[in-house]
């Protein structure tokens, strides 16, 4: 069925959100929205993909702020007619009129009786425990414990506070899962750009060479690097970045090999642009949708292998809060129902928050569903 340029701009004008006016309107209003812009009208269209993106943002937001949220330390302190900040500063027992030159213990009894006295005061973080502070004055219970007024959700098997190491957990885990987009991505655009734009032996070579690496043990690769060296977060980013761009670079270099052969790009050989001109200005932003719409996805992988690995053993060791290590002691504990359903209750809202992100974020790239519209 044929469409008139009008109708036609008004199907994308409904498309992108924006109000449909009269006479010629349409066009004109339409033609002086960017691509971005309609990128993200398309986008808030999808209600599911658009709320799920605020919660998870301010799901995110929280957990960056998690030691106003969760902390053992007060946020401030008036004692004796001075003011303290615990937040950024360490202060002795002493200070507080105990004997023992250390470090105050602010979860102590004694010291919050000192706060407690007519004229001092100290506020607290709604969840009063940091992810490695151990619950010594919880109200005569073992380890674990049962949720309860004093721990949310309860203890796990060291006596560390569930919702804290919840909190901080997550908020490693994305930011984990972010640098690992971010540089896997550049790594997969770079590598797939230069595959797809200069074609022939450089392809050839470089898929070669992809195959080989692509085809290493990865888990084996971090089972070795595990028994030699120190757990770290350094060692881990770095050996999963190393095989996480693999699969990114063949959807650049396939748009690239596409994309090269098309009349702009002929036309900009012509007028004499270098092939970095070439490659940054003209062909990689009309290559980025696959791009674009596998970060979600990305990052649920992320997210999902540093958990994985923490299950395993593999992961991050010491104290540091994780999922994977929560769920681990959720299976070796299934009598304390409440750590293996909080954990896993935090994962699976967060990988469906970024699947819906991820569904909307292609259904708005998707071209082809404005265009069914107008048939």
């Amino acid at each position: 069925m044929s469409i008139s340029a009008d109708s036609h701009a008004a199907s994308l004008l409904v498309d992108a959100g924006l109000p449909v006016t009269t006479e010629h309107a349409d066009t004109t209003r339409y033609e002086h929205v960017s691509p971005g812009k309609r990128l993200w009208l398309r986008f808030k269209r999808q209600r599911l993909g658009y709320w799920s993106l605020l919660l998870f943002l301010a799901i995110y937001g929280l957990s960056l702020a998690g030691e106003l949220i969760s902390n053992e330390k007060p946020l401030v302190v008036y004692y004796q007619g001075q003011f303290y900040w615990p937040l950024f500063n360490k202060y002795q027992e002493s200070v507080f009129g105990g004997d023992l030159p250390i470090f105050a213990d602010y979860n102590d009894p004694f010291i919050r009786e000192q706060f407690n006295k007519p004229g001092n005061f100290a506020l607290y973080p709604p969840n009063p425990y940091y992810y490695d502070t151990l619950s010594y004055y919880s109200a005569g219970t073992h380890n674990p414990g049962p949720p309860s007024r004093e721990n949310w959700l309860g203890t796990d098997t060291a006596g560390y506070d569930i919702a804290a190491r919840l909190l901080y957990g997550f908020r490693i885990s994305v930011t984990f899962a972010l640098g690992l987009t971010v540089v896997g991505t550049a790594l997969g655009i770079l590598i797939g750009a230069v595959q797809g734009y200069f074609g022939g032996k450089v392809d050839l070579i470089a898929q070669r060479l992809i195959e080989i690496w692509g085809s290493m043990p990865e888990l084996y690769l971090l089972i070795i690097f595990s028994a030699v060296f120190q757990q770290s977060f350094s060692i881990l980013f770095l050996l999963l970045v190393l095989f996480g761009w693999v699969h990114l670079s063949d959807y650049v270099r396939a748009e690239f090999l596409r994309n090269r052969q098309l009349e702009y790009v002929k036309a900009a050989r012509a007028l004499g642009l270098s092939h970095a001109q070439i490659i940054w200005r003209h062909i990689l932003p009309n290559s980025l949708t696959p791009v674009i719409t596998f970060l979600p996805f990305r990052m649920s992988a992320g997210i999902m292998a540093l958990a994985s690995l923490d299950f395993l053993g593999l992961g991050v060791g010491g104290q540091s809060p994780s999922l994977g290590r929560l769920l681990l002691q959720g299976k070796e504990n299934l009598d304390a129902w409440w750590i293996s359903v909080s954990s896993f209750g935090v994962l699976v809202v967060t990988i469906l928050l970024l699947t819906f992100m991820g569904e909307a974020l292609r259904n708005a790239m998707d071209t082809r569903l404005s265009a069914q519209r107008t048939d």
